[in-house]
């Protein structure tokens, strides 16, 4: 079918990330007629390397497991969280209509979540807080699945894989951490690696795919298997408006202009404007190198979209970015690797993080968001990451492996420093030897007694979940004895971006006076974030997605007067 015959749809879906194959997947279910345009030449954006976890109020996988919540805690929690930018709209169609969207994607789609059996939420002592319930972990997913469509999926970066091309998620990690200690971990592992072993001899990388990949596959083949399209290396250039009424979009596809009919609406689900030039500018230090784990493609278009049809952008957040500290290793190459620091060191025994003058600023165990908008507060462009050869023998330090794995390269490279003692490491990165000798024989002598008296490491139901379980009495502070001595430059860097377009509660973008623009919505980071750029929870951008994306999709059908129906058992089998 040439592009010309595929010019008239529905729905026009701007992005192929959560909120955007949420979005399709659920108008396709229910009738509709859609397109789904990606720049990139694969589809996933950032959600295809993200954790995939979503966090949601009130799942019947909450409900089964016993969780004791209630909408007057979510809202509670999420007020105190959010503060003055809270949004009484959003957040009620959050609570109210997030299990219901979850649900419905459940039952009609092959999207499955199960329950972090405990995930506190990242701010446990807070009132409203829950120890388990709201956080939702993906179910892995076969690749094979997507067929012919698998090769066009975003694989995650080289630091995210194991042996090059096997995924595992937070579980299998675990399983990776004890192999040298349970039977059952190193039965595991063993599993797995005979999969990924088998996996390689027709695939490129491992079919099994887990977390944010398996989430986006999952959305994607059910998308696909009800006649969704996707035009991948395409680029929307304008909104064409009718009288009021966005009806269609510009899209720039092999080399020409090609005009997009949407009958329903346009849907722009671009990823935000992380990786973009208007990024520094939102910053509170636009002049230290700043890492965003972003792809490229996700440069603010829907902000320029919406700024031709005078539409209300997010002002004031608490946050512009989602934050994450980042390093990066520089490939002989040139090429250059990011990995976000967010669950398999900061929080570890053995394990703490030192400014430029070699002292403590923070408490490491605290989320990542959190330890970036200290970085900010104190002025601090980067810091390192530093460890002992007992940690790093246990769990590794951000792109180096535990044992038995040989990190000579990340240490030939210049990504990660090893020094015989804690002088020479100083010497090594730049630090005052008696400063951090200093910071290293305090933090020592409260690890050694269970309790961290300057930041509190370890301190809070989270901060221990983060930790190593088997390490007691407090899962995150061992003594950093053990020589040779790690470290690994960190830098301020971003998950993605908060501030996005207006909209509503149905996802419907606003104009500057408060007016919803006809045919046009926002969802995933192009949506104002209804968490104003705080961070409460694990999967607090992939729960709003999907079920704003569902929202949205919903809207637009009933407005179609398509197909609505509520299936009572899952339409798919696969798993």
């Amino acid at each position: 079918m040439s592009a010309s015959e595929q010019a008239v749809f529905d729905l026009v879906v701007l992005g192929s990330g959560a909120g955007g194959f949420a979005t399709a997947a659920t108008a396709a279910r229910r009738g509709l007629k859609v397109l789904v345009v990606e720049k990139a030449e694969h589809f996933g954006g950032t959600s295809a390397i993200s954790g995939g976890a979503a966090w949601i109020y009130g799942s019947d996988q909450a409900q089964a497991a016993g969780a004791k919540d209630s909408p007057e805690a979510m809202r509670t929690y999420l007020q105190t969280i959010i503060g003055a930018g809270y949004n009484p709209a959003l957040v009620d169609a959050f609570i109210a209509r997030g299990h219901q969207a979850l649900r419905w994607l459940e039952h009609n789609t092959e999207l499955r979540y199960g329950l972090r059996p405990h995930s506190p939420d990242y701010y446990p002592d807070e009132p409203g807080a829950t120890e388990f319930g709201r956080a939702l972990e993906m179910v892995e997913y076969d690749g094979r699945h997507l067929g012919a469509r698998f090769k066009d999926l975003k694989m995650p970066p080289p630091g995210m894989l194991l042996f090059g091309g096997m995924m595992v998620n937070r579980v299998d990690i675990q399983h990776f951490l004890n192999l040298r200690r349970s039977p059952a971990s190193l039965w595991h592992c063993l599993k797995l690696m005979a999969r990924y072993a088998r996996d390689r001899l027709k695939h490129p990388r491992g079919t099994r795919l887990t977390t944010g990949n398996a989430l986006i596959a999952r959305l994607a083949s059910s998308a696909f298997a009800h006649g969704t399209h996707l035009w991948l290396r395409s680029e929307a250039q304008e909104l064409v408006v009718e009288h009021g009424v966005v009806t269609g979009v510009i899209v720039q596809r092999e080399g020409r202009r090609i005009p997009v009919q949407a009958r329903g609406g346009v849907v722009c689900a671009m990823g935000g404007f992380a990786a973009g030039q208007l990024a520094a500018g939102y910053r509170p230090d636009a002049t230290a190198p700043h890492l965003s784990m972003s792809p490229p493609t996700n440069d603010g278009a829907a902000l320029r979209l919406g700024e031709a049809v005078a539409a209300a952008q997010g002002e004031g957040l608490a946050a512009n970015f989602f934050w994450a500290p980042v390093s990066e290793l520089r490939h002989a190459n040139g090429e250059r690797e990011r990995f976000p620091h967010l669950v398999t060191d900061r929080a570890k025994p053995g394990v703490i993080a030192v400014d430029p003058g070699g002292r403590r600023f923070v408490n490491e165990s605290n989320s990542y968001h959190h330890f970036v908008q200290t970085m900010f507060a104190n002025g601090i462009g980067h810091c390192w990451l530093i460890c002992d050869a007992e940690a790093m023998n246990r769990y590794g330090l951000g792109l180096a492996r535990p044992k038995p794995v040989d990190n000579a390269a990340l240490i030939a490279a210049g990504y990660l420093q090893r020094a015989a003692s804690v002088p020479a490491l100083a010497a090594a990165i730049g630090v005052d030897p008696q400063v951090l000798q200093q910071t290293l024989e305090h933090f020592n002598a409260d690890a050694r007694n269970g309790i961290e008296r300057e930041f509190g490491k370890g301190g809070n139901s989270y901060n221990r979940y983060m930790g190593d379980p088997q390490h007691q009495p407090n899962p995150c502070l061992a003594p950093l004895t053990k020589a040779p001595y790690y470290a690994i430059r960190l830098h301020t860097g971003d998950l993605g971006s908060a501030r996005g377009l207006v909209t509503d509660a149905n996802a419907n973008v606003l104009n500057r006076s408060g007016a919803p623009i006809a045919g046009l919505y926002a969802v995933g980071n192009d949506m104002n974030s209804m968490m104003n750029g705080t961070y409460p929870g694990p999967g607090i951008t992939l729960g709003p997605a999907l079920t704003f994306g569902w929202i949205a999709a919903s809207h637009i059908a009933e407005r179609l007067q398509a197909p609505a129906t509520l299936l009572e058992k899952p339409t798919c089998t696969t798993n």
